[in-house]
């Protein structure tokens, strides 16, 4: 598998959502019929909603199609803070509820305490991912991986055998569970979607100066090991 990245432009963005979900159903589809199952990642927030919407009615064997989360903040399932609470209400619906998800939150009071379990919940999952559907924050993070965090260099060194992180952001709520960068690489495509004047600016000075530490978007960027496809509302 090697990288390279792609850009996709759309000038409005419901466009770019119906593409962007067009473009995962169709590789869950090659990945059913060729292997019997699929795997797709996705990020919280409010970005994603949309998307959802329109995944959660695909006509796919969502029977054999596991999902999971890119990152997840710690709090209970619950929580409108979560992002399984998220994805309950607005993409595991319709003929997606027959998706075969895996939660990262785990029931211990801390994450360090619950990495081994959310780890052994995470191996269920087949890999590589055949899709990773991450966001960007305008501080360029992405999944969980926040600028300054003290974990942030372990989370994205690709010699790290542990495919989950413990983060504690120091400009976001919650203490968080993400995948590591080298979980989020073992895939066979990258699907990153972003609109917004502030968000492309962050996203052309992390292409421009690939400094993971303090954009970490730009350590999935700047690598060519995975394919990585942008889908920009300009």
């Amino acid at each position: 598998m090697s990288g390279g990245l792609t850009e996709h432009r759309f000038t409005s963005a419901e466009a770019a959502t119906e593409a962007l979900a067009a473009a995962i159903i169709e590789r869950l589809r090659a990945a059913l019929a060729e292997r019997g199952a699929a795997s797709l990642v996705v990020s919280g927030g409010k970005s994603p909603v949309p998307l959802f919407a329109l995944l959660r009615v695909a006509a796919l064997n969502w029977s054999k199609v596991w999902i999971t989360l890119a990152d997840e903040r710690w709090v209970e399932p619950t929580s409108p803070d979560s992002n399984e609470h998220l994805l309950r209400e607005h993409l595991l619906r319709d003929a997606a509820a027959a998706a075969r998800f895996v939660p990262l939150k785990s029931p211990f009071a801390q994450v360090t305490d619950g990495l081994v379990a959310s780890a052994a919940a995470l191996a269920a999952v087949p890999r590589p991912f055949d899709v990773v559907v991450l966001g960007m924050g305008e501080d360029g993070h992405t999944a969980s991986l926040f600028p300054g965090a003290e974990a942030l260099a372990a989370a994205l060194a690709l010699d790290n055998p542990a495919p989950l992180a413990a983060i504690t952001p120091l400009t976001a709520p919650h203490p968080r569970i993400t995948l590591t960068l080298a979980a989020l690489l073992d895939a066979r495509c990258l699907m990153l979607p972003l609109s917004g004047a502030a968000k492309l600016a962050v996203y052309q000075q992390a292409r421009e100066t690939p400094d993971a530490q303090q954009w970490p978007i730009s350590a999935v960027l700047s690598q060519q090991q995975t394919p990585v496809e942008v889908w920009l509302t300009t």
